[in-house]
């Protein structure tokens, strides 16, 4: 028999016949894949080894088929079936495993594909077309996890071997940062910038993203506040060196001319893709990296979503009002995290202060707006405060609230320059630093968080 041909039929086969085969590979294997007789055999198999943790003979299955109740025909084709599978056949176990994924994978984008057009059709009542992306993503990312934990002893050398390997991080053009975060975002991670309105959240992930882009880094940048157009005359003003207004006086020459030079110079790769405010999870977000992978070749480097609060949240749809803001929030930043990891990039995005925020000068964690779930997620956490003074001075105080990459105490404050007009941040001179990193440390212990001025708020709250 060819393999590619009789595949289903070779995996009942090694279902039960091969112990290691079945082991490794039932748990992913959905009895949707298959059809007629082989969907019939492969839940009675996997119905036996439930119950008894063993393989069935075929002898088995043939009484447990005649427990089934349906039609003469399908229990006749199952036991002819199951006749042909009790043959052992040789089938190298590691590439059949490797073809059983693929061929599960195929089967699952099949039926996504079909389920789709029955919900665009309207055969499909219960979902929506906002379904369709998260539906494919899923079937695209059937996988057989093989790996089955770490040894401590067994794999004392693996983590060796890690500690003694540099991490991969993608630095920032920003001396402070790159010090709180030990030389800059590593994979894998939920980033979170929290400020009020106004005071720079797109600013700051629009000079960030350019920065990446100067580092010859791809960067997906995902927005749901303003235009694609809006951000990308952010970034245009930052990487030529322009005002923004004076944008919409520069000649089509000197535009086409300043595009070419910044194209000419080791950059990477940037894809700005907008979101109706609300209406985009992470369903849609890994929909739209698999699509772009597929379609532009393009992998990013870092992500950055603008932002966190006006996301939605794909396993909390449809609740409605039964869901409590805390909870909402808390998933959406899981939401991230998990899609970071999936994809190994960084994650950067912002979130607002709740109303008392706006007007407070030493903004903390207390501030984060709706909820205490957020800062429990992120990997990095601070808050970019504005005063009259600071801005006098086109500068922004940089506070740490939440650090996994070191000390939260060192370096807790900090001012970066700010250019609004050119949309840009930049390094001020150390003495303008001298009074905020020198800050004494408070009599509070450090909360969980990584913070001691909202201890306080933390041991109050109520979920």
């Amino acid at each position: 028999m060819e393999l590619t041909n009789q595949l289903p039929t070779h995996i009942l086969s090694h279902l039960l016949n091969n112990e290691e085969y079945c082991r490794r590979v039932i748990p992913y294997v959905q009895k949707e894949y298959f059809e007629g007789p082989h969907k019939t055999v492969f839940e009675l198999i996997v119905k036996f080894v439930g119950q008894h943790n063993k393989l069935p003979t075929a002898k088995v299955l043939q009484l447990e088929l005649k427990k089934v109740n349906m039609p003469d025909e399908v229990l006749t084709n199952a036991s002819e079936l199951i006749k042909e599978i009790s043959l052992k056949t040789e089938v190298d176990t590691e590439y059949l495993i490797s073809e059983s994924e693929n061929w599960c994978r195929d089967r699952a984008v099949y039926l996504a594909i079909m389920d789709s057009i029955g919900i665009i059709d309207g055969r499909d009542k219960a979902r929506t077309e906002g379904s369709i992306p998260e539906i494919l993503s899923k079937a695209l990312g059937v996988s057989f996890d093989q790996e089955i934990g770490h040894d401590y002893i067994d794999n004392s050398d693996d983590r060796f071997e890690f500690y003694n390997t540099k991490e991969d991080r993608i630095p920032w053009d920003l001396d402070y940062f790159n010090k709180i975060t030990k030389g800059g975002l590593p994979n894998k991670t939920l980033n979170i910038a929290l400020a009020g309105t106004g005071v720079g959240k797109s600013l700051f992930m629009c000079h960030c993203a350019a920065s990446v882009l100067q580092q010859g880094k791809n960067v997906l940048y995902i927005t749901m506040e303003m235009a694609e157009e809006r951000i990308a005359e952010r970034i245009d003003a930052n990487l030529m060196d322009l005002p923004i207004e004076q944008l919409q006086r520069i000649s089509k020459d000197a535009f086409e001319s300043k595009i070419q030079k910044i194209a000419t110079a080791s950059i990477g790769k940037l894809i700005i893709k907008e979101y109706p405010t609300g209406s985009a999870h992470t369903g849609h977000f890994r929909a739209l990296l698999n699509e772009l992978k597929l379609k532009k070749n393009f992998n990013p480097d870092m992500i950055y979503i603008d932002y966190l609060n006006i996301c939605s949240s794909s396993r909390m749809r449809g609740l409605g009002g039964s869901i409590n803001s805390y909870s909402y929030i808390k998933a959406i930043a899981e939401e991230l995290r998990g899609l970071a990891v999936e994809f190994n990039v960084p994650i950067v995005s912002a979130t607002q202060t709740t109303r008392s925020g706006y007007s407070n000068t030493d903004v903390g964690l207390e501030d984060t707006s709706e909820s205490f779930g957020l800062p429990a997620t992120a990997d990095l956490m601070f808050a970019l405060i504005s005063t009259e003074e600071l801005e006098d001075l086109n500068q922004i105080l940089v506070k740490q609230l939440k650090n996994r990459y070191n000390d939260p105490t060192k370096y807790r404050r900090f001012v970066v320059g700010i250019d609004r007009a050119r949309m840009k941040l930049y390094d001020v001179e150390e003495s303008a630093q001298a009074d905020l990193v020198a800050d004494p440390i408070p009599d509070k212990p450090i909360n969980k968080f990584g913070d001691r001025e909202t201890e306080d708020t933390f041991a109050n709250f109520k979920i």
